[in-house]
């Protein structure tokens, strides 16, 4: 099967429905591994010691300590990769480079959504992984429930249609599944959306908006538009009225999930 006929991709590589070619550049400054997800990630792993990394990305929660290979289709991302960690092979999840069985567990973080064919991309991670199956992602069910649906509604909307539902996901793994929430932190370090709780502030900037492939799929008017009010609301203290508290909250308890499904 050769990656051309699975995914069209674009001048980078990215084969999924964001171009990390136009806004991939800076991820980094604003995606960094939040470390209490990244210790949920190394307990689901467990004792894999071959983990294969699909949709690698600049290589977030990818574990230090064991033999991890990285597939991730978009050169920009490739190219942000910490020094410490390998290169990335140039590859999508739908057709996986690797003979079945070939890792003790395999791991997908925040990338399930962007696949243009889940079925395919998650029967190829169980094909060619022998024990756990490790994925983080979204419950589309939750997501509208953030309070940056009441300024950037549409960019919401869009992430919960972008992110498969929790129930097809557990179908299509088979076998014994299940979803763990995932706490963020006040600090964290990982700037999705909701990882700015309690720092609202935040998603004024430019890159922030940028590191979260959801905005791109806004036009430009609209997205102006969410920027003022979010920006109105900061300033006339109605944001704080209505969501203050959660800048004293030590955590929160939103719409990520930890996937493990076992074999």
């Amino acid at each position: 099967m050769t990656v051309g006929s699975v995914n069209p991709r674009q001048a980078d590589g990215s084969a999924g429905d964001a171009n990390y070619g136009v806004i991939g550049a800076g991820y980094t400054a604003y995606r960094q591994p939040e470390p209490a997800i990244a210790a949920q990630i190394e307990q689901a792993l467990g004792t894999a010691r071959t983990v294969l990394n699909v949709g690698a990305g600049a290589g977030s929660y990818e574990p230090r300590d064991r033999d991890v290979i990285a597939v991730e289709p978009s050169a920009s991302m490739r190219a942000q990769r910490p020094s410490d960690l390998a290169l990335a092979i140039d590859g999508i999840a739908e057709a996986l480079p690797f003979p079945d069985g070939h890792f003790d567990a395999s791991m997908t973080t925040f990338s399930i959504h962007q696949w243009k064919n889940l079925e395919a991309g998650l029967a190829e991670m169980r094909r060619v992984t022998r024990g756990r199956i490790i994925i983080l992602s979204c419950d589309p069910d939750l997501v509208q429930r953030f309070w940056l649906n009441d300024y950037a509604p549409e960019v919401l909307a869009t992430e919960a249609r972008r992110y498969p539902a929790l129930g097809r996901i557990r179908t299509l793994l088979g076998g014994q599944t299940r979803a763990d929430p995932v706490a963020i932190p006040f600090d964290c370090r990982d700037g999705f959306n909701e990882a700015y709780y309690g720092r609202p502030e935040r998603l004024l900037e430019a890159g922030a908006r940028a590191a979260n492939s959801a905005w791109s799929f806004v036009g430009d008017p609209a997205r102006a538009g969410y920027v003022a009010h979010l920006q109105r609301a900061l300033e006339d203290g109605s944001w704080d009225a209505r969501h203050g508290a959660l800048r004293r909250q030590a955590a929160f308890d939103g719409s990520l999930r930890l996937i493990i499904a076992e074999p």
